[in-house]
């Protein structure tokens, strides 16, 4: 099936599109490269994917796996945009049963290597009895990773941490100045997310799994952001190689660039004047969260563009009326990228979902961060430490924040004197989270290493 000057890759994310996105786009870096790519998922999921150029079709095939039936998932459910977090659990039990499904892929292809995802707890036995290498792609930040510490060093008890409270400080292994760490609220919130489990595996066993069953670690990151993390990871504890492969920033295609109700509307605003909200495609506000985000964005005054999913039930009454003139709600879908880029936005409200970080920073848009659940606190502490963004502040005991601060974190970026310094360094990390030729070369090393380990 693989070209004979390139290598048959399989590659297999978790059943979330903020997976499936930089997955796909590993896939097209390597296709672009010579390699042959065998790209599993679900038929819906595959059909919500964005469209591949014409010039990598015939490099990238979509493997369409069909999700199996299971008690308490709604019909037609394959990604976890389409469930609620409670329902999470009963999607990885599905996801589970795909494993016949694989082993028969696996048995008629015998690809030279399998890239697969954190939810993987089966796939390397699967993968040792044909004898295919494995390797976990990690889509997060390398600090994370460098956070939650060795299955190594877990496996031989010198990382006992399991109480909520061992990880509101930086581990041992972190300089202690170091701000890499949870508050209590978030911790709990994690806890109590990943509670339900029917599927009988919980998360940290399917990471550490998907880590020691791996051949070596591929981190969507670089040197020059994460060079300390990178080297905690290979000096303290992690027994394979750990790759940093770039940051993977979104191709340049754009599927529709004619202009349209967004652009009009955006197109009638000053400058660097707007806010741009979006919590991506699975984060879960509370209403409560979400009264106080409207309220303080109606109190600040700024022209707003939102990207709503699901609004219903959801906004303040009265909301869109009275701020009919000062925002826009996008339904749905929104081109991120390219709103981010409109000369009138001047700060992004995020969830901080690492590839929205990374869409913003390469275009230099300023980020004001409201971190939700799983990794995105890290990444908020991590671009605090470098004195990128802004956090609004939250109770220490319960994560609430209000309106008040929501208007006040918003105004400090976009209209106050302070706000010129984060636009400044968002200017600077332009020049790293932009530069396609940098992060090109990452994935030139890293072919590279295919190449010579796995050719």
């Amino acid at each position: 099936m693989a070209r004979r000057n390139g290598l048959h890759i399989v590659i297999f994310p978790w059943l979330a599109f903020g997976h499936m996105i930089p997955f796909l786009e590993l896939s097209k870096g390597l296709a672009k490269r010579g390699h042959q790519i065998s790209f599993i998922s679900t038929r819906r999921n595959i059909e919500r994917l964005p469209k591949l150029p014409p010039n990598l079709s015939f490099l990238i095939n979509f493997v369409e796996l069909t999700l199996p039936l299971v008690a308490n998932l709604p019909e037609g459910a394959e990604s976890t945009s389409d469930v609620p977090v409670d329902k999470i659990q009963y999607l990885k039990n599905a996801f589970d049963g795909l494993e016949g499904s694989v082993a028969c892929f696996l048995k008629s292809s015998v690809p030279d290597l399998i890239l697969h995802d954190f939810s993987r707890h089966w796939p390397q036995p699967l993968a040792y009895k044909h004898g295919v290498p494995c390797a976990y792609f990690c889509i997060t930040i390398a600090s994370t990773l460098a956070f939650l510490g060795s299955p190594w060093l877990r496996m031989a008890g010198e990382d006992t941490r399991t109480d909520p409270e061992h990880f509101i400080v930086p581990p041992k292994w972190i300089p202690s100045q170091s701000n890499l760490a949870f508050h209590l609220y978030e911790i709990l919130k994690l806890s109590d997310s990943s509670s339900g489990n029917a599927s009988g595996v919980s998360d940290s066993h399917r990471q550490n799994s998907a880590i020691l069953g791996a051949n070596f670690v591929a981190v969507r990151s670089c040197e020059e952001f994460e060079g300390d993390s990178l080297l905690i990871l290979r000096e303290k504890g992690y027994w394979i190689p750990v790759i940093p492969i770039g940051l993977l920033p979104p191709s340049s295609e754009e599927a529709n660039t004619s202009e349209n109700k967004d652009d009009k509307w955006l197109n009638k605003q000053r400058e660097g004047s707007v806010v741009y909200i979006a919590f991506g495609s699975e984060a879960e506000l509370s209403r409560e969260e979400i009264h106080e985000v409207v309220l303080g964005l109606e109190l600040s005054g700024l022209p707003f563009f939102w990207a709503l999913r699901n609004p219903t039930g959801l906004l303040a009454s009265g909301f869109v009326n009275r701020t009919q003139g000062q925002g826009f709600i996008c339904l749905g879908w929104a081109p991120q990228r390219k709103i981010l880029g409109h000369p009138s936005v001047g700060v992004f409200l995020t969830h901080c979902g690492w590839s929205s970080v990374i869409e913003a920073l390469a275009i230099g848009c300023p980020l004001v961060l409201l971190p939700q659940s799983i990794d995105q606190p890290l990444i908020a502490r991590l671009l605090l430490s470098k004195n990128i963004g802004v956090e609004i502040p939250r109770d220490e005991g319960d994560g609430s924040f209000t309106r008040d601060l929501v208007a006040k974190s918003l105004k400090l970026v976009v209209v106050d004197t302070e706000g010129e310094l984060h636009k400044a360094k968002a200017r600077e990390m332009k020049q790293l989270f932009g530069d396609k030729a940098q992060h090109d070369r990452y994935m030139d090393d890293f072919e590279q290493y295919l190449r010579i380990n796995h050719g």
